[in-house]
C-alpha cells in the first residue's frame, strides 16, 4: 500500500507542517467537492459488492449450484472454500492495484477494477453454477476485492493532503460501510421475498459499471484548503 502513496512536494509538506488544521472548514470544503463525492459514492459501491458477496454467496451456491452430488451443508461449505480463495486473492490483487496506481492515474486504475468486477460477475450469472465456477469466481473476484482501498485512500492523501487524510478518509470509508449494509439488507429480503438473487446481482452489475464511470471524472491533483 505504502507504494502508491506518492511523495509529497517540498511546498505541501511544509504546508502540512506548519498550517493549522480547522476541522469545519476541512468538511465543508471536502464535501463541497465534487471529486470527493465522487469517490465516497465509488466506495459506497465497493461495500455493496463485497458485503453482498460474502454475506449471500454460501446461500447462492447451496441453492443454485448445479451438476453436483453434494449436500446442502457441503455446498455451503463450497461457498466459504471461495470466499477463502478470495481472501488469498486479494493479497496480490491488492499489491498490483496498489503497484498500478503508482503508474497510472489512480482513478483510471479504480474505474478499471470496477469494469472487471462487472465483467466477472456478469459472466458468473449467466453460465450455470458449478464447483468450478464457483473457485473461479471467489478467485477472479479475490483479486478486485480490496483492491480499491489503497488506491482510494492515496487520492484522499493526494487531494487533501497527510493531516486530515485519516479524518476524511474515515468518512469515505463511512460510505463503504453503508453500501456494504445496503448489500447485505437487499441480498436478504430479496431473496425471502422472490427466492432469487438475480435482481441484485444485475444491480452489482449495473453499480460496476456506474461506479467505473464516476471515477473517471474524479481529479487527481490537490485542493487547496481555505480558512
Amino acid at each position: 500500500m505504502a507504494f502508491c502513496i506518492p511523495f509529497l512536494r517540498a511546498d505541501h509538506k511544509r504546508i502540512a507542517e506548519d498550517a493549522p488544521v480547522y476541522l469545519r472548514q476541512t468538511l465543508r470544503q471536502a464535501f463541497g467537492h465534487s471529486s470527493f463525492l465522487m469517490l465516497s459514492a465509488g466506495f459506497f459501491v465497493c461495500g455493496f459488492h463485497l458485503a453482498f458477496i460474502t454475506a449471500h454467496l454460501p446461500n447462492y451456491v447451496q441453492n443454485f449450484c448445479i451438476g453436483t452430488s453434494l449436500s446442502p451443508e457441503e455446498l455451503r461449505a463450497l461457498g466459504l472454500r471461495a470466499l477463502a480463495l478470495a481472501g488469498f486473492a486479494n493479497i496480490f490483487g491488492t499489491l498490483l492495484a496498489a503497484r498500478l496506481g503508482g503508474i497510472f492515474p489512480k482513478p483510471y486504475v479504480l474505474a478499471m477494477i470496477y469494469v472487471l468486477r462487472a465483467i466477472i460477475i456478469l459472466g458468473f450469472v449467466s453460465f450455470p453454477v458449478t464447483p468450478a465456477s464457483v473457485m473461479i469466481f471467489g478467485f477472479l473476484m479475490g483479486g478486485l476485492w480490496l483492491s480499491t482501498v489503497p488506491l482510494t485512500s492515496a487520492l484522499v492523501l493526494v487531494m487533501f493532503g497527510p493531516r486530515v487524510m485519516g479524518t476524511l478518509f474515515g468518512f469515505v470509508f463511512l460510505s463503504h460501510q453503508l453500501g456494504g449494509f445496503v448489500g447485505v439488507w437487499l441480498g436478504g429480503i430479496w431473496f425471502d421475498r422472490f427466492g432469487t438473487y438475480d435482481a441484485v446481482w444485475f444491480l452489482a452489475i449495473a453499480l460496476g459499471l456506474l461506479s467505473a464511470v464516476i471515477h473517471l471524472l474524479v481529479k487527481e491533483r490537490s485542493v487547496l484548503i481555505t480558512v
